[in-house]
């Protein structure tokens, strides 16, 4: 029987991707996100991808998707983004309050849910899709880096905390990647700000690259935990260092 895969945030981006590169490597996987009609588009396009409807904030809705489904074998908590680029002092707090609640208290939500079913099923992999935000602040990124910072940290306690559970905890903490929407969600629709967060970097990392190493992570053996992985493209050495051309 294949394992169940559960990627939440499935509708776009490394959601997608991943959603994509675990069904062909032959896992039966929940694309799970709140766009059914991205997720039906998706489902139709590659076998073995099953749409569901899924609200991370919502607590009802993790429960009922928890309900439906019958195993869990692999849980990537993928969902997440930024909003807004303002210094701390001019923050809006709705903006951190949203992101604190997709990026934490969503992977929160989820990981209560399915981890149960996680070690039921003997060899249970949890993904946190975190981002090198969780490591290294930078200006204008207070929020995010909080939000992302706070995930990482339940991360390594849950790693804590599960020793001697057959489940593995994994961090993959991506840096510059080029999706369709996570910048033009931060700034707010303006894709002229959004396309120059990549303007001259040559080969910023795309969804694949990063659904790759996820692939990578959860198809080891099962006594081989990847604890944390950290992936950039090759043209941006460090948060505050990028070669653009």
């Amino acid at each position: 029987m294949a394992k169940t895969v559960v990627v939440t945030g499935a509708s776009s981006g490394i959601g997608a991707a991943t959603a994509r590169r675990l069904a062909a490597e032959g896992f039966d996987v929940v694309a799970a996100a709140r766009r059914r009609e991205r997720l039906d588009a998706l489902a139709a396009e590659v076998p073995g991808i099953r749409p569901a409807m899924l609200d991370v904030t919502s607590q009802e809705s993790v429960d009922a998707f928890a309900a439906e489904l019958e195993r869990c074998d692999v849980l990537v908590n993928n969902a997440g983004g930024a909003l807004g680029l303002e210094p701390v002092a001019s923050s809006r707090v709705d903006d951190w309050q949203r992101m604190y609640d997709v990026n934490v208290l969503g992977s929160l939500r989820m990981t209560r849910a399915l981890l149960p079913k996680l070690i039921a099923s003997g060899d249970g992999v949890l993904v946190m899709l975190t981002s090198v935000a969780g490591l290294v602040s930078y200006e204008g990124g207070g929020g995010y880096c909080a939000a992302k910072h706070a995930q990482t940290s339940m991360t390594e306690t849950l790693r804590l905390e599960l020793c001697g559970e057959p489940v593995r905890i994994v961090e993959i903490a991506p840096g510059m990647v080029q999706t369709e929407e996570f910048s033009l969600t931060r700034f707010r629709g303006d894709a002229e700000k959004a396309a120059k967060v990549y303007e001259g970097v040559p080969g910023p990392l795309t969804a694949d690259d990063v659904a790759d190493v996820i692939s990578f992570a959860v198809t080891r053996p099962a006594h081989v935990n990847i604890d944390r992985l950290v992936i950039r493209p090759r043209a941006q050495a460090a948060q505050h260092k990028v070669h653009r051309v």
